[in-house]
């Protein structure tokens, strides 16, 4: 479970900015939208949602959850000695550009273990990398890392409570390249005690930052199985997008079948872009068929589902992921939630995580444009974050509880009227 996570120098950040999921001591909706931790007085937000306006720098706060989740995953792996590392400074700024990005988490892993870890690095080097522990509810530093750029040397320090001998950290320390994280490079030399942190940091952190989707596969292999397709349609109809059933078919691709092949009711194939996935049949096109009952439930009638609205499609893509993180309990970032969906259906998928259906503490953090979501009691104010530009073009994070609103406010409205900033400034056109 994401406690707060914090960024600094990072693309239209330059102050440091935190996102904070420690819910207040308001207790509406304290039952459906509020985590309880175990065995600490901790209460987090199952949700949280982040308003701004264009270029305000909403999508850099998902970006920059991204760049820190891939650096930890791969930075060890995938990269070489004096490739660059994947940050972009606040570049407005003339001290900012040669600063090093800073990006810390604190999080609750699948061990029970609070952790709090901290990177900052430049394009070239990490400059400085530490990790506390909470396993016993007291602070442990495990480790610390720190380039002085005065002597061109790092100083490591590992804690009395971080595991292995001192011959075991110094063959981490000599392994570690400038450019990769000590917590990168250490799972790959079979570091255990570090695992639960990588793990929860590469796989439970999902992030749909701009221009990623969430990944189709994902719900055609639930609808490969019939206990799959059966909890698919059950998200599906909840939606209300008319749809019976969803049938997928493996068959030959597009170019190959004939118009006049084609029964009556039956829709020419689209390609969609879909390549055929593990265990499908080799040189298969997957292809969706949607039925919808008619004529009072007596007749169905088969749709590619190509020809579907785009909202439809796009509730399709996000089912199978959006289930998988509430059984997993992921903590899911999503930028622009309401692309091309009803503000009902945004509803409802911000919803799923409110409800029953979460079952295992999973958390959705996502941008949007729709202020609807603010009327009515879908979420507490403590969940709502605003972003807007300083004077200085940089972007700055701030809770909604900064400004106090009375519980019966009218959310919506007073955003909307600037009473909360982060609202654009528009102004006439003239010749």
């Amino acid at each position: 479970m994401l406690v707060e996570f914090s960024v600094a120098n990072f693309r239209s950040v330059l102050a440091r900015q935190t996102l904070s999921l420690v819910a207040s001591a308001d207790a509406k909706h304290a039952a459906s939208n509020v985590l309880s931790v175990p065995d600490s007085s901790l209460s987090l937000l199952k949700s949280t949602v982040i308003f701004g306006a264009n270029a305000a720098g909403k999508s850099n706060i998902l970006r920059a959850v991204e760049t820190f989740r891939l650096m930890v995953r791969s930075s060890s792996l995938g990269s070489q000695a004096g490739q660059r590392l994947p940050v972009v400074p606040f570049l407005f700024d003339v001290t900012s550009v040669a600063a090093p990005s800073e990006f810390e988490i604190i999080f609750i892993a699948d061990d029970g273990v609070r952790y709090h870890y901290h990177a900052a690095a430049t394009a070239e080097r990490v400059v400085r990398e530490w990790l506390v522990a909470y396993p016993v509810g007291r602070p442990q530093r495990w480790f610390e890392r720190e380039y002085r750029e005065e002597g061109g040397n790092e100083e490591w320090w590992f804690g009395p409570n971080f595991r292995g001998t001192q011959r075991e950290h110094k063959l981490h320390q000599d392994f570690t390249r400038p450019n990769a994280l000590f917590l990168s490079t250490a799972i790959q030399l079979n570091n255990a005690q570090l695992l639960p942190v990588f793990k929860w940091i590469t796989e439970k952190l999902v992030v749909l930052s701009p221009g990623i989707s969430m990944n189709p596969m994902l719900s055609l292999e639930m609808l490969r199985e019939k206990d799959g397709h059966d909890k698919l349609m059950t998200f599906m109809r909840a939606a209300d997008v008319g749809i019976d059933r969803l049938e997928l078919r493996e068959e030959e691709p597009a170019s190959a079948l004939h118009v006049a092949s084609l029964t009556p009711g039956e829709v020419q194939v689209r390609e969609l872009g879909l390549q055929t996935g593990a265990g499908a049949v080799p040189h298969k096109q997957r292809r969706v068929i949607s039925w919808h009952r008619v004529a009072n439930g007596e007749r169905e009638v088969p749709l590619d589902f190509g020809d579907e609205s785009d909202g439809t499609q796009k509730l399709l893509e996000f089912g199978g992921g959006w289930l998988r993180a509430l059984d997993s309990g992921a903590t899911l970032f999503v930028d622009e939630l309401d692309r091309s969906l009803h503000p009902y259906i945004t509803r409802f998928l911000v919803g799923l995580f409110h409800g029953p259906r979460n079952t295992n503490n999973a958390q959705l953090i996502f941008t949007t444009h729709d202020t609807s979501l603010l009327e009515g009691e879908l979420l507490r104010r403590d969940q709502i974050w605003l972003v807007e530009k300083d004077e200085r073009n940089a972007s700055k994070l701030f809770p909604m509880l900064d400004f106090s609103p009375r519980a019966d406010e009218a959310l919506a409205r007073g955003y909307l009227k600037g009473r909360y900033g982060a609202v654009p400034l528009v102004k006439q056109l003239t010749d």
